[in-house]
């Protein structure tokens, strides 16, 4: 559907944060017959709301549920979830359900790079649009990262990050769409494990002209593989396409086939997963005609300075000694995983543990097993205990419990040995305890510093 299909109709915006405020303001202009937002919870409005207090009415209550089932077109914002009652009746009622980056994405799908992916969707989306920038092909990145697909200015070329939520709504595919790795993840929001494969991978459902994904990943294989044999699909991983291997002197490099691109220390974000984002992002580049062959010097140079995302894998200064880590963004076994792999070589301590969604952490209990990784496991409320219970049979794991992410931290202090790190990945979502991972993030930090040792020594 486009944005100017919704001229003269009666239109319900879902929401009062960032997309939706982005909705209403492309909306208005174009004179729909009627322009509501409606908020069925008392979710905070964005800080910008207060510039359409004034001109767009705002609906509460069951008043809202009438307005939605007396729209045309609803308008929902990311966080309303597909097994929301009032999303089925409004379906039931034959409204038109929409997303704002679905009405944006018509006009604007042949000169975009759509991302997304369970874990390394913000990475690959940043590492794109930084060597596009670094061979000369400008580029604006928004959408799930940034600015919202409605807010974005008019540009050649763009690289959107999207998330499942904005995925599911798409009748459109970017003509690139990219794929870094496909984990069960927000499963309540979908529905189920198949329902949230059907929202990530509509993606790729509208006509897509190129397909890159990371083809190491054997679950995104094998539902890549069920659209069919005309999805133009572009594997990335394996010895003829972009990968890592040893160089001529034994240290990892980056190939495309047998070519040698730049090595691996040119990539300062650590882990096996990063390295991965980098030859996914580097298959979009070529498939957008860039020679990263022929331009391997200036890609190399594009990716100096690239730093980790915030409360990803980020290092935190501590006085003591030990390495603390912010991965606070972790939500899923799998992205605890990638973190332990990246500082399995140290002493490590891990505090897991968050929002309970019912995960199942067996895969993280095998990687552990797998690898024989010796480390301490602290678990937090709600979902800590479950972690630690999951991996209750690996003798070269200590399992520690902490009532909150304060006394994980002072537990962590002592029974981390010096040189070590203490790496929180929660494998879990922030809510409940927390207003997000942001919020999350600033407690653990805050925690490091009320628990830092006078005159920088190590606590024991």
């Amino acid at each position: 559907m486009k944005l100017t299909e919704l001229a003269g109709r009666r239109v319900v915006v879902w929401g009062t944060g960032r997309e939706a405020v982005a909705a209403l303001r492309a909306i208005a202009p174009l004179a729909p017959a009627e322009l509501l937002a409606v908020q069925d919870g008392p979710a905070a409005p964005a800080g910008n709301w207060a510039e359409l207090a004034g001109s767009v009415p705002l609906v509460t209550g069951a008043d809202a549920q009438a307005a939605i089932l007396a729209a045309e077109v609803l308008v929902r914002s990311p966080g309303v979830a597909q097994t929301h009652p009032w999303l089925a009746g409004a379906r039931a009622a034959g409204v038109r359900i929409t997303g704002g980056t679905a009405l944006w994405m018509p006009e604007h799908a042949a000169r975009t790079i759509g991302v997304t992916g369970s874990k390394g969707k913000s990475t690959t989306s940043t590492l794109i649009s930084r060597l596009l920038a670094a061979v000369g092909r400008p580029n604006v990145l928004g959408g799930n990262i940034g600015t919202a697909a409605l807010a974005l200015p008019e540009a050649e070329l763009y690289v959107l990050e999207l998330s499942m939520y904005q995925c599911a709504d798409l009748d459109d595919s970017p003509r690139t769409a990219v794929l870094t790795s496909l984990y069960p993840e927000h499963l309540d929001w979908s529905g189920g494990e198949r329902e949230y494969y059907r929202d990530k991978l509509n993606l790729v459902a509208h006509g897509p002209e190129r397909v890159v994904f990371n083809a190491g990943d054997p679950r995104l294989t094998a539902e890549l593989a069920a659209f069919g044999p005309d999805l133009p699909r572009v594997p990335v991983g394996s010895a003829d396409s972009f990968h890592v291997a040893a160089g001529s002197a034994g240290e990892p490099w980056f190939y495309l086939g047998a070519e040698p691109l730049f090595p691996r220390t040119a990539l300062g974000l650590v882990g096996r997963h990063n390295a991965s984002n980098l030859c996914v992002a580097l298959g979009a580049l070529q498939a957008v005609g860039v020679d990263c062959l022929g331009q391997r010097d200036a890609l190399a140079e594009g990716l100096a300075g690239i730093r980790p995302l915030e409360h990803r894998l980020t290092p935190i200064p501590d006085p003591s000694g030990l390495t603390f880590v912010d991965d606070s963004i972790s939500t899923i076994p799998e992205s605890a995983i990638h973190a332990i792999e990246a500082y399995a070589h140290r002493p490590l301590t891990v505090i897991v543990g968050g929002q309970d969604r019912g995960l199942d952490y067996r895969p993280l209990r095998d990687y552990l097993a797998a690898t024989g990784i010796s480390a301490t496991l602290i678990g937090i409320p709600d979902s800590g205990e479950r972690i630690l219970q999951a991996v209750a049979d690996l003798p070269a794991v200590l399992r520690l419990s902490a009532s909150d992410l304060t006394a994980a931290v002072r537990l962590a202090r002592r029974h981390t040995p010096p040189g070590g790190v203490v790496l929180l990945s929660p494998a879990a979502p922030s809510y409940g305890r927390f207003d997000n991972f942001e919020h999350r993030s600033r407690v653990f930090a805050e925690a490091i510093a009320a628990t830092a040792p006078a005159g920088g020594g190590a606590t024991g």
